[in-house]
């Protein structure tokens, strides 16, 4: 051994390290595997989802209330609210309040008077969790970032410090875990990655205090965020369904700060950490000019026939002109 050079048990040293963090990894992800899903009422009897009103939104809304928790939907648009309200009630006996709150609005005064309308709603309940569900797919040119999470937080969070329990879900996108750029959806992702490290710091924040902060991270998942074209290229056991994807994120709640629901989804997130950033960059950016021009060729009119139409994607932005096709509510989000 005195003859060993230095710097090779350096370099020995620093590979078994790595080795060991790589096999940590998966090691970490069965013990969460093997814990027990909290009970979702030692928060509170009430929840709160935005943008219940499709897609992973409204799947989460009828996972909670199969559990029994009565629910605050929030979303844009009034008959969507009313629709998944009744749809709900007519198949889990919850209570439900709904709530207009256009996120796009958030900073101004309309936006304003509808956290005021939040907070008067929630007045009384044992709110125990918020579920920040709302998001769109959207291109750069004219789309201004809003605090639309940070608001719906900041309104029901002083709530569960006074009780010192609460958990708050952040729902993300796979591309702020898995690649290292995602262009021509740069406003989506952006956004994405500021939910994604406002979630970390309030966990570490808050932790301490009784609540559960977590960003959850859907990879691809069947909603209408989800073009044909992405759909028909991918193995279908790499594709959850809304209802698949919900009910086991809801499993994982309270465990830790982040989560990427789901066996198949996380070995894609595993698998994505073998392949080099250029080629990322190089085939994501040939991905999406091949669903830009899907828009282009006749896509486009049914994406903004969708956003228009009364029982839209997602809650969070009006209907937008230049809403695109996404490449999934994951790994778009």
């Amino acid at each position: 051994m005195e003859d060993v050079p230095v710097w090779f048990v350096s370099l020995a040293c620093l590979g078994a390290l790595y080795i060991a963090a790589i096999c940590g990894r998966p090691l970490a992800y069965l013990v969460l595997c093997l814990r027990r899903p909290k009970d979702l009422h030692r928060y509170g009897s009430w929840a709160i989802v935005t943008g219940p009103t499709s897609g992973l939104g409204r799947s989460m809304a009828m996972e909670l209330a199969r559990q029994g928790l009565n629910l605050v939907l929030l979303d844009l648009n009034s008959d969507n609210l009313r629709e998944t309200s009744d749809a709900i009630k007519s198949l889990h006996p919850v209570k439900i309040k709904t709530v207009v709150l256009d996120l796009s609005l958030i900073a101004t005064p309309e936006g304003d008077a509808a956290i005021r309308r939040l907070r008067e709603a929630i007045e009384g309940l044992d709110v125990g969790m918020l579920v920040n569900n709302a998001a769109v797919n959207t291109r750069w040119r004219g789309v201004p970032a809003r605090g639309g999470h940070r608001a719906v937080t900041a309104a029901v969070l002083p709530r569960m410090l006074a009780r010192r329990r609460g958990a708050i879900v952040n729902v993300g996108s796979g591309s702020t875990v898995a690649v290292p750029s995602f262009p021509l959806y740069t406003v989506y992702s952006s956004t994405k990655k500021y939910v994604a490290q406002l979630s970390r710091s309030l966990y570490v924040e808050y932790k301490s205090k009784g609540i559960d902060i977590q960003y959850q991270v859907p990879f691809y998942v069947h909603t209408r965020m989800l073009s044909s074209a992405v759909k028909a290229k991918l193995r279908p056991w790499f594709v959850a369904t809304a209802d698949e994807y919900t009910s086991t994120a809801a499993r994982w709640i309270g465990n830790g700060p982040l989560c990427v629901p789901g066996a198949a989804q996380k070995l894609q997130w595993c698998l994505t950490g073998f392949v080099p950033d250029w080629v990322h960059d190089w085939y994501r950016i040939r991905l999406h000019l091949q669903h830009r021009a899907v828009l282009r060729g006749g896509g486009r009119r049914a994406v903004i026939a969708n956003n228009a139409h009364p029982r839209g994607e997602q809650a969070g932005t009006p209907p937008n002109a230049n809403a695109s096709v996404a490449v999934g509510q994951n790994i778009s989000g």
